[in-house]
């Protein structure tokens, strides 16, 4: 099976003769799935979102990424690079109208907002107007996918498909089955993030699926380490970016992620498994999470900005 379009981003194929195998669509919803990727590979593109205010700026945002993919792959064809950005753009489209876009859809790609049950609502709605053939999937990063999946009579045809920001530059997908999803459904989903130039990796539907459920612990411990008073915020990141290779040091990385993103990922984890000493709470990080210091993107987390 092969997957064509998705939806809340939608992609379809230009041309289905170049597809092999059955041609089928996929549906994604949020502010930042891979819609430009989607397109740039061939794909046509339909964003849905309830506003059209924001769906404009979505076209805006790809509209700007690809001017700086064309800086850099066509510096010396500037004719070349905007012919690029017109195909690509054509791919494109945008509607607030879910229920009759999901009907012509293969695959629907969930990003919305991290919380279960608005996730259930919106896949339990969509899920009595989809085909039976369509498959779901939810970029979530952090909440179990059967049990967004439960709101749906198709389990089987339910999986997780993560995408890591900035989706243009990062070659990973996680790609997540649960007990229910099938077989066909997980190699659908995998050859759909190889279609779009992605390297996918298997998952199994457990807390923080690979990435997470090893870098959230880590920046935690950091801050733990730091509460501890055995080492500064700022020789932490120094050490780890030095003495391990990291880019990023954990209380840099955690700015850039958003403090609040980073409690509300614990708090979840905590409530699954209470016993669990790695998802434990941390006072620095709910104090500052309350002040409304979130990181970069209020000028003020661990670091200051402004």
């Amino acid at each position: 099976m092969f997957l064509a379009s998705f939806f809340i981003n939608i992609v379809e194929p230009c041309d289905a003769k170049e597809l092999e195998g059955p041609v089928e669509r996929l549906t994604s919803k949020s502010c930042s799935p891979p819609q430009h990727v989607a397109a740039s590979t061939g794909h046509s593109v339909t964003l849905v979102d309830t506003s059209e205010d924001i769906l404009k700026k979505s076209i805006k945002g790809i509209e700007g990424s690809l001017k700086r993919v064309v800086k850099k792959k066509y510096a010396d064809k500037p004719e070349a690079g905007e012919q690029f950005i017109q195909k690509v753009l054509q791919n494109v489209s945008y509607s607030t109208d879910a229920g009759s876009t999901v009907q012509s859809t293969d695959l629907v790609l969930e990003a919305i907002v991290e919380n279960l049950k608005i996730k259930q609502g919106l896949f339990g709605g969509l899920d009595k107007l989809a085909p039976a053939h369509t498959i779901f999937a939810s970029n979530t990063s952090s909440l179990p996918i059967s049990d967004i999946a439960s709101s749906t009579t198709r389990l089987d045809r339910f999986g997780g498909l993560h995408f890591f920001n900035p989706v243009p530059m990062m070659k990973l997908v996680e790609v997540i089955g649960t007990s229910a999803t099938s077989q066909e459904t997980f190699d659908s989903l995998l050859n759909f993030s190889k279609a779009l130039g992605k390297t996918p990796v298997s998952c199994k539907d457990t807390p923080g699926f690979i990435v997470n459920r090893l870098l959230v612990p880590y920046m935690m411990e950091a801050i733990r380490l730091h509460e501890r008073g055995h080492g500064s915020k700022e020789d932490i990141d120094i050490a780890m970016k030095l003495g391990a290779g990291y880019p990023m040091g954990p209380f840099e990385l955690l700015d850039y992620v958003g403090l609040d993103t980073a409690k509300f990922i614990m708090d979840g984890w905590s409530a699954m498994d209470p016993g669990n000493p790695l998802f434990g709470q941390s006072e620095l990080l709910n104090k500052l999470v309350a002040e409304g210091k979130f990181g970069k993107k209020t000028g003020e987390g661990f670091y200051k900005y402004k």
